[in-house]
């Protein structure tokens, strides 16, 4: 009874987040998914349209970027470094089945993005994936694997494709804009 009554709570918070997505205004939708239990830093921006799932274990550095219609799914910790860019339609697993288990229970990992990451439109994070710092994750890439530091990676699955030539950034990513 307990669980029927939990899964319907979850559903109901789900719902709420996604009305929330559609605030116009950067920081009333900041203070509602701030209210939910996403950490976020300093100057972090969660453009209209993001999805959270269990948003009480996300943490948002500083100088963040979420784009449009990306989806963060909190069951596992998710752990978000400072100044980072997450583009438009980024999906971020941290929970899947297992394909071989006789009752097909679901697995969750954690998933860590570095400082200085970019994460190109429409690509896959799976669960358990570090992403280092530095790194580029090209659009519609799958990240099924850990991904080191200043790597630039593509495909499906993603593979290493290239390196940063500047390995010491210092920058900052823009603010957040009306109705973005």
């Amino acid at each position: 009874m307990f669980n029927r009554f939990y899964n319907y709570w979850l559903d109901f918070e789900l719902l709420l987040l996604r009305w929330v997505g559609y605030i116009p205004f950067h920081n009333v939708r900041k203070l509602f998914y701030t209210l939910a239990g996403i950490k976020i830093g300093k100057d972090s921006t969660i453009h209209m349209f993001a999805n959270f799932f269990q948003p009480k274990n996300i943490i948002i550095g500083n100088g963040t970027i979420v784009g449009n219609n990306a989806f963060l799914d909190g069951r596992s910790k998710i752990k978000i470094g400072n100044n980072t860019d997450i583009a438009s339609e980024v999906m971020i697993y941290n929970s899947e089945h297992d394909l071989n288990s006789e009752d097909f229970r679901a697995i969750e990992e954690p998933i860590e993005i570095g400082d200085y990451v970019f994460i190109g439109p429409r690509a896959i994070i799976l669960p358990g994936v570090t992403i280092g710092k530095g790194a580029v994750i090209g659009a519609g890439a799958v990240v099924t694997k850990d991904i080191p530091p200043f790597t630039i990676v593509g495909g499906v699955p993603a593979k290493i494709i290239g390196e940063r030539a500047f390995k010491n950034p210092k920058y900052k990513i823009g603010r957040a804009r009306l109705f973005q």
